[in-house]
């Protein structure tokens, strides 16, 4: 294939990583096959899989003109088999080794002279299930590009027809203006960080992973109104709160603001791969005591957020960078991305996992948690993908900052439940 530019959001990401903050979403997916596994077998199909996915089979060449630019090319000494491991699992007295194991593998920083992915498939669980760990710079895709990437790997799994994203005409005055607005919008929102989720610099990090039922969610919305993601996020308020109080922390008359990235990604975008991405901040309500209250509040911000739009307000900061030379962001986004605290306190992001059922080699999935890259000087990063009859919950954690993320992630289970009692 011909050489493809990245984006200048594309570069911001690479400029993002370092060894303490590297750029990298995941995911584990887990299978519950009839038959014990043959873990070659597993690992020969995932490569061949892979070697006809052809963003898989690129790496980045750093080009001269225009300064700071960068292409993908394919590389000439692609193998994939050399991108994938087997790992099988020795601590099984541990209660839930997966996430212990996939916190080490999530650390390992991409070779950025490779192609930026990597595959584990993991074994040795009592019931006979299997993982698959997939790895992927963020410089590569976003969420809903990485879900295309899946979807060579697995059983035949049909990509959704998308109706392509149509830019509407907009004159180059009205670009400027909308570019301004953003930078506008980002000055006004910065504000002190929520000191409890800022971190010092660390490689090490945790994962937690927890499922919500599909149909708990739905019971709520019938009730209190608003999005499955408006209750999403008002749990995860609640779980926050939940958390912060058992360290210690005040949260009356607090609030975490989130991210909430957005995809402005049509179909052809799907395949040609890169970053698509706008979003939204959201205050989460972790100062009230009452869970319908905070759901109230979360839909109220959520509804303003949609009314103005993907390219309107602070949360619109990744147009912004895209609109940026990528020389700009080689000499100053490590130095911005210090600055992301002031902005947001952290990053909850959805994947679109559709409701198809999903298989490896005959083998059903049935669980996948995603992950999202923690960004620098942040503690926490939460993902959520809704699959069948659940919504699971991925949780990162900066190790050195959160000692504790089984809290976090049990106290999103009681979240739901207070919400579901009153409804």
């Amino acid at each position: 294939m011909a050489p493809a530019p990245l984006s200048s959001l594309d570069v911001a990401f690479l400029c993002l990583s370092r060894e303490t903050a590297p750029m990298q979403m995941g995911a584990a997916l887990v299978f519950a096959p009839e038959e014990p596994v043959d873990p070659d077998r597993l690992t020969a199909l995932l490569a061949r899989r892979a070697a006809d996915i052809p963003p898989l089979r690129r790496k980045i060449r750093a080009g001269l003109f225009p300064p700071g630019s960068a292409t993908w090319v394919d590389d000439p000494d692609f193998r994939a088999a050399h991108h994938i491991r087997h790992h099988r699992l020795t601590t099984l007295y541990d209660p839930d080794p997966l996430p212990e194991f996939a916190a080490r593998w999530i650390a390992e920083p991409l070779d950025p002279h490779r192609p930026l992915w990597e595959l584990t498939v993991v074994t040795g669980f009592p019931d006979g299930s299997f993982a698959v760990l997939l790895k992927l710079h963020h410089a590569l895709t976003d969420g809903a590009g990485a879900y295309a990437v899946t979807a060579g790997l697995l059983d035949g799994l049909p990509i959704p027809e998308r109706a392509p994203v149509i830019p509407q005409p907009r004159s180059p005055l009205s670009a400027v203006w909308e570019t301004a607005g953003i930078a506008s919008s980002v000055v006004r929102a910065a504000r002190p960080p929520c000191l409890p989720l800022a971190a010092p610099a660390t490689a090490e990090r945790r994962l937690g992973f927890t499922r919500l039922a599909s149909a708990d969610l739905r019971r709520i919305r019938r009730t209190h109104g608003g999005t499955t993601n408006d209750v999403v996020l008002a749990v995860l308020s609640g779980a926050l709160r939940e958390w912060l109080v058992n360290r210690g922390i005040r949260a009356t008359g607090r609030s975490v603001r989130a991210l909430i990235p957005v995809s402005v990604r049509g179909r052809a975008a799907e395949q040609r791969g890169g970053n698509k991405l706008s979003g939204y901040l959201c205050d989460l309500p972790i100062g009230l005591d009452d869970p319908v209250r905070r759901l109230a509040e979360v839909r109220a911000s959520m509804a303003r957020n949609k009314a103005a739009g993907p390219a309107r307000g602070a949360g619109a900061f990744p147009l912004l960078a895209d609109r940026m030379p990528a020389a700009l962001h080689r000499l100053g986004t490590r130095t911005a991305g210090l600055a992301a605290p002031l902005l947001f306190d952290l990053v909850v992001t959805t994947v679109p996992v559709p409701r198809a059922r999903h298989a490896l080699d005959g083998a059903p999935l049935t669980e996948v948690y995603p992950f999202v890259p923690l960004a620098p000087r942040q503690a926490v990063g939460i993902a959520v993908a809704p699959y069948r009859d659940s919504v699971h919950i991925g949780l990162q954690a900066n190790a050195d900052a959160v000692a504790d993320l089984g809290s976090l992630r049990d106290a999103v289970a009681k979240s739901a439940a207070e919400l579901l009692d009153v409804s």
